[in-house]
């Protein structure tokens, strides 16, 4: 099967040498919707200029020489130069029938990367909060994309689990016990945790000291003070485990890279940059000043990979994390999706590690940028304290407010049914109000608007995807090997169809998932209309196994798109 742009476009590339020659090779076809045909042939106006011709002339060449009689059923020139094409319906009746029987669903399969992705990032001994939502949902979808469109994805969970708070966090933990219901707080509630070591470091003098003495041992390496490291980690991750569990995303303890895996090579990437003449040493620091990188006044901004107390910092791990990727991992692609304000950083490190020949040409890391979850009040989301919300907390409330939808809209359905869907429609919601957006743009934390069955939501793409299992389960007839497209809402439907493998393979170029949100969104309402104008159960048994086959082939898509996006479809709704 193939898509309309698939066909279309060489036939047009092709027609535009056939008739102005070799020289106009390359040229953009210029394929656009429109609301007069299926498509939309722009290239005659931007030909026109360089041909010195009308541009309505230039369109009738092209229609002379185009080859489309086995796909359209009518081409003409419309307007200052455009070309409208209208799709046979024999032509979308017999592709629609080949995406049927295609297990991929006309997804492609891709020359194959090995793409490493950077995303979620939490602190160990720290809760995970808003700020750490978009970064893991955003990440979790193009993971599942590219794998899907064959790709060899790698995932970086480069969670913060090192630094001088771990010496208040360990003496903190040898007080109150390895294995006592304070440690504990660490799989469920570790801010709690941090808090009182916080609270202790910074009014109890002795404690302080100890601490610190702490530190000093743990990056001198003292086996013991390294075992109770290692044990606040365990436990970190534990909760770590918990929120992507409740969140569906696919992140595993083997995904884990946090600070301290490089903890032995930054002395000597610090040897490197300064022999190679990239670092200096100012005001005790050893530093990477780069073109183009100044802050006030004119004066350099500095990239600080050593401390004037000898300690590194972000700047030192993000350099070793990058080389890894690119000499470990074999990178092909690397991904940050990472906050926005994080670009600066990002880019005078890529341009620190290109210098150092740790990022080779051609290999092109890309900032996912991260937008800001807002309350409201259109400022970020915070509690009545102040505070970033808990994600554990919004995931409840999510899943309680989605509770609330399915008692209202469902009575009738049995009361397990319900406690079973709540999570997932909850954390549908969550998932498509986050990734419907453009990934650096903010939007407005709202959960009645999020949990709604009705409108751009997840849980309507989810009910959607329900009343087609409904319809197919009360059917007493199996859907037909054929798609025979004959109403207008059967040829718009099978058209959104047939354009899902094309917004998919954007998805993973672009790293766009808000694309495949709004694809879904287009599909879920064509079905609607088909659903409303055109009998299933009903229509006589030709129709029926027809279109019984249709509702199969958008209940797949539906299943699968969301699955990209890492939603579930349930059963029952």
């Amino acid at each position: 099967m193939s898509s309309p742009l698939s066909v279309l476009a060489p036939r047009v590339s092709k027609a535009i040498v056939a008739a102005f020659g070799e020289e106009y090779a390359g040229t953009d076809p210029v394929l656009r919707p429109s609301h007069h045909a299926d498509v939309q042939v722009n290239a005659a106006l931007a030909l026109a200029k360089r041909l010195g011709l009308p541009p309505r002339d230039v369109a009738q060449r092209l229609l002379d020489h185009l080859a489309l009689r086995d796909v359209c059923s009518i081409v003409e020139v419309s307007g200052p130069g455009f070309l409208n094409l209208t799709l046979s319906d024999g032509w979308i009746s017999a592709e629609t029938t080949r995406l049927a029987g295609d297990e991929r669903l006309g997804l492609p399969r891709e020359s194959p990367k090995r793409v490493v992705i950077d995303y979620s990032a939490p602190n160990v001994a720290k809760e995970m909060h808003v700020g750490h939502l978009r970064t893991t949902i955003v990440g979790d979808a193009l993971a599942r994309t590219l794998e899907r469109l064959g790709h060899t994805v790698i995932r970086q969970n480069h969670v913060g689990d090192w630094g001088t708070p771990f010496g208040m966090l360990i003496e903190h933990l040898l007080d109150v016990g390895e294995d006592s219901a304070e440690a504990h707080l660490l799989e469920t509630d570790p801010n709690a945790f941090y808090q009182v070591a916080r609270e202790r470091f910074d009014g109890d003098a002795a404690f302080a000291t100890r601490a610190r003495d702490r530190v000093v041992a743990l990056q001198a390496g003292d086996a013991e003070t390294l075992r109770l490291w290692r044990q606040l980690v365990e436990l970190s991750r534990r909760y770590f485990d918990l929120v992507y569990r409740r969140l569906g995303v696919t992140l595993t303890d083997a995904d884990l890279a946090g600070e301290s895996t490089y903890n032995t090579e930054l002395a000597q990437l610090c040897d490197e940059l300064e022999a190679a003449g990239i670092a200096t040493t100012s005001e005790g620091a050893l530093c990477v000043f780069l073109d183009g990188y100044t802050g006030r006044e004119g004066k350099p901004v500095p990239l600080i990979i050593r401390k004037s107390d000898g300690g590194y910092g972000y700047a030192t791990t993000d350099l070793a994390t990058i080389r890894h990727r690119v000499r470990e991992l074999h990178a092909d692609r690397l991904l940050y999706v990472i906050g926005a304000p994080q670009a600066l950083h990002l880019r005078m490190v890529w341009d620190t590690a290109r210098m150092a020949g740790w990022l080779p040409a051609g290999l092109d890391p890309v900032h996912v940028q991260i937008g800001n979850v807002l309350g409201p009040d259109r400022k970020l989301l915070r509690t009545r304290s102040g505070a970033p919300p808990r994600l554990l907390d919004l995931i409840d409330e999510a899943v309680a407010a989605a509770r609330e939808v399915l008692d209202r809209s469902r009575p009738d359905l049995d009361e397990a049914i319900r406690a079973a869907v709540a999570p997932q429609v909850g954390v549908g919601a969550v998932k498509y109000a986050d990734l419907s957006v453009a990934h650096d743009s903010e939007y407005v934390f709202d959960l009645d608007r999020m949990t709604a069955l009705t409108g751009d939501t997840g849980p309507y793409l989810q009910y959607a995807a329900t009343r087609i299992r409904s319809i197919l389960r009360r059917s007493d007839q199996q859907p037909g090997p054929a798609i025979d497209v004959v109403e207008p809402s059967e040829r718009v439907l099978s058209l959104r169809l047939l354009d899902f493998g094309d917004v998919v393979a954007q998805v993973g170029a672009e790293l766009e998932p808000h694309r495949l949100c709004a694809h879904l969104y287009d599909l879920a309402r064509a079905y609607s209309v088909f659903y409303e104008e055109c009998p299933v159960l009903s229509a006589e048994p030709g129709v029926r196994a027809s279109r019984l086959a249709l509702c199969g082939l958008t209940l797949a898509v539906l299943v699968e798109g969301l699955g990209l996006l890492g939603i579930e479809a349930p059963e029952r709704m």
